[in-house]
């Protein structure tokens, strides 16, 4: 199976996801968006572009705080469920939302938002090649001194190793692929910026074991 392939497989698979079983994820924010937010205020961030939005908890959690969030998905039923939400909590003008794959050019102009946050979507069926570009994307759209917070599971994750291997650190559970990341990939990925902070962190079931990293590029 090539990257293209499994791409289409993965995006359909999110689509049926989200149909099956709307706002899957709750209405809690995730501990690493509570973080976030706490460190993008301190920033003194305003706007936030989220990727990999899915239905929304994170962004309609930005949102109540205070930011403008752009929140990007290439599952358009999860950012339509995203948008309802935010009608009813009459957030719908702080919040847009796109269509987009994370291994296109982000439809942003240069330097033009504050802070991003990607919980998990790095570690989705992404070449290295391609979370390479998805990053340097990132550092494009922000401005100088913005703020990176991403989270991806990694190799001491207990699924790591098993299930069907696709090639490139991705192996497949229950049609979810999952590219784990090594700590080369998280220096790499922060080549050229401040990176400053790795927290390890568990959650739901298993329990998945992810990373927490935080980097800013230079002012």
């Amino acid at each position: 199976m090539d990257e293209q392939e499994l791409a289409e497989i993965q995006r359909q698979h999110w689509q049926d996801t989200y149909t099956v079983h709307p706002g899957m994820y709750g209405e809690e924010p995730s501990a690493p968006a509570v973080r976030a937010a706490e460190v993008f205020r301190a920033a003194g961030a305003r706007d936030v572009l989220e990727l990999g939005a899915g239905h929304g908890r994170d962004t309609l959690f930005f949102a109540a705080k205070g930011f403008t969030v752009q929140a990007a998905d290439f599952s358009a039923t999860g950012l339509e469920q995203l948008r309802r939400a935010s009608l009813a909590r009459d957030l719908e003008g702080q919040v847009t939302t796109a269509v987009h794959d994370v291994r296109a050019p982000l439809p942003l102009a240069d330097a033009s938002a504050d802070a991003v946050f990607a919980h998990m979507l790095l570690c989705m069926a992404l070449s290295t090649k391609e979370i390479h570009a998805a990053v340097d994307e990132v550092g494009r759209v922000l401005r100088p001194g913005g703020t990176l917070v991403y989270t991806v599971r990694h190799t001491g994750d207990a699924h790591y190793g098993t299930g069907v291997a696709h090639g490139d650190g991705i192996f497949e559970h229950g049609g979810f692929a999952v590219h784990f990341f090594d700590r080369d990939l998280v220096d790499a990925l922060a080549d050229g910026w401040d990176l400053r902070e790795i927290h390890a962190f568990e959650e739901g079931e298993l329990p998945r074991r992810l990373w927490r990293v935080t980097q800013s590029l230079p002012r």
